[in-house]
């Protein structure tokens, strides 16, 4: 056991001695060719002074990110709106087809469904717009770099944040990123909380409810949907090498690139790269889930062409009711979960599906009357945490080796999701009597 801990020591002290003595030489060469004047601030330094601060580094990356959603939802409402339209108008006229099965599919299934996704296709490509603007000047490397410290004091990893930030674009890169991290432990702690980050694909979610329950602070509720990813990410992987890992934290060694100002082309360029794989998503995996969807809302044990209330996907819905009463969630919600399951943005498309309506502001009402505001941010809550969808549970299969961790992610983050909303109902409810 001794040797163990000694040999995890040496491991650890190796990048240090590494970097040490690379500087240790850069020293060397620059007492040879450096000529000492007097000192001159640089930009860069004024603006490391400010955003790499002890105190200041944390509440500066916070407002950052703030203003990144805010940005993001505000833009985008004349886009959604105008999306919104166009697809209401285009539902309108395949209502008109003779053949109900087939005006059916196509308005309640297609528009309602994959339409429906498409009108939040402007808050995601907004918010790749503003990550891609801050990655290129520089900034979000100083970011990991400041949130390092917090995690080391911690007893975390710190190149675990590396994961973590890759985590607010998509999941299963995230879990692929834990590679990086050094130590069984550790990489395998940053793979069970990788999926806590808020992935794009739950911006739709997001955006639908806080802007029918919270259409003054929607930017707000979501910013702070994704400072609660990050707390709970870092509060479960304290809590898992504490109690499943214990492994020593390695430094986190990095070098911060240049301030460079970004260009709107280049901003745009990234943001078009990192969108379009989600209306590639939309046009093959959600158009044939929004098909199966609509076909089990149509079809039921008294034939086909039945009611929402009396097809398969009400009775799939209806079952896992009892669980979900306490949080207020009704069957229309529970089967948008059942089916978050496969991808996240099948919640919002099953809800368009299944209230067989069209338009935000159609599905904002039956929101509204089904869900309380606390349950509402209960539901936001639950979509956060709750299990990953299936590719992601895929990918932590085969980077973990295991079966056995692949169905621990799914069960630890079903559990912590109904305890948190939970509790979220249970205070909620004594705040707001």
């Amino acid at each position: 056991m001794i040797e163990q801990d000694l040999s995890i020591e040496d491991e650890l002290d190796a990048e240090i001695i590494l970097a040490d003595q690379r500087y240790e030489i850069i020293g060397d060469i620059l007492c040879e060719v450096y000529q000492e004047g007097s000192e001159k601030w640089t930009l860069s330094d004024m603006l490391d002074k400010v955003f790499l601060h002890n105190y200041l580094g944390i509440p500066v990356f916070l407002v950052i990110v703030w203003t990144m959603f805010h940005f993001t939802f505000q833009v985008s409402l004349v886009f959604m709106a105008m999306i919104e339209a166009a697809f209401s108008l285009l539902g309108g006229l395949t209502a008109q087809i003779p053949v109900p099965w087939l005006a059916s599919l196509l308005t309640d299934g297609i528009i309602g469904g994959v339409g429906f996704i498409l009108v939040f296709v402007p808050p995601i490509f907004f918010m790749y717009f503003a990550i891609s603007i801050l990655e290129d000047s520089g900034y979000l490397a100083r970011a990991a770099f400041v949130m390092d410290r917090v995690m080391v004091k911690m007893g975390l990893h710190g190149r675990s944040f590396i994961p973590l930030l890759i985590g607010f674009g998509c999941n299963v890169p995230a879990v692929m990123a834990a590679r990086t991290v050094d130590g069984d432990a550790n990489r395998l702690t940053t793979i069970l909380v990788s999926p806590l980050m808020s992935c794009a694909a739950r911006l739709p979610v997001y955006v639908l409810i806080a802007g029918v329950f919270f259409p003054a602070y929607a930017g707000t509720v979501i910013f702070l949907l994704y400072l609660l990813g990050i707390v709970f990410a870092v509060v479960m992987a304290l809590v898992f090498k504490k109690t499943l890992f214990r492994e020593e934290s390695a430094p986190f060694l990095m070098e911060l690139p240049m301030y460079q100002r970004p260009t709107f082309h280049g901003s745009v360029v990234h943001m078009w790269e990192r969108g379009v794989l989600f209306l590639k998503k939309a046009g093959t995996f959600l158009m044939l889930g929004a098909i199966t969807l609509w076909f089990m809302s149509y079809v039921g044990p008294g034939g086909i062409g039945v009611s929402v209330e009396d097809s398969f996907v009400s009775i799939l819905g209806k079952a896992a009711e009892p669980i979900f009463a306490p949080l207020g969630f009704d069957w229309q919600i529970i089967t948008g979960l059942i089916f978050g399951l496969l991808a996240k943005e099948f919640v919002v498309e099953s809800l368009g599906i299944i209230y067989s309506v069209e338009g935000n502001l159609a599905i904002g009402a039956a929101l509204a009357s089904s869900l309380s505001t606390v349950s509402a941010f209960a539901l936001l809550v639950f979509v956060l945490l709750y299990t990953p969808c299936i590719a992601t549970v895929g990918v932590i299969r085969r980077e973990t080796g295991s079966s056995k961790w692949a169905l621990f992610s799914v069960v630890y983050q079903l559990i912590l999701a109904y305890a948190v909303a939970l509790l979220v109902i249970t205070v909620g409810g004594l705040v707001f009597v």
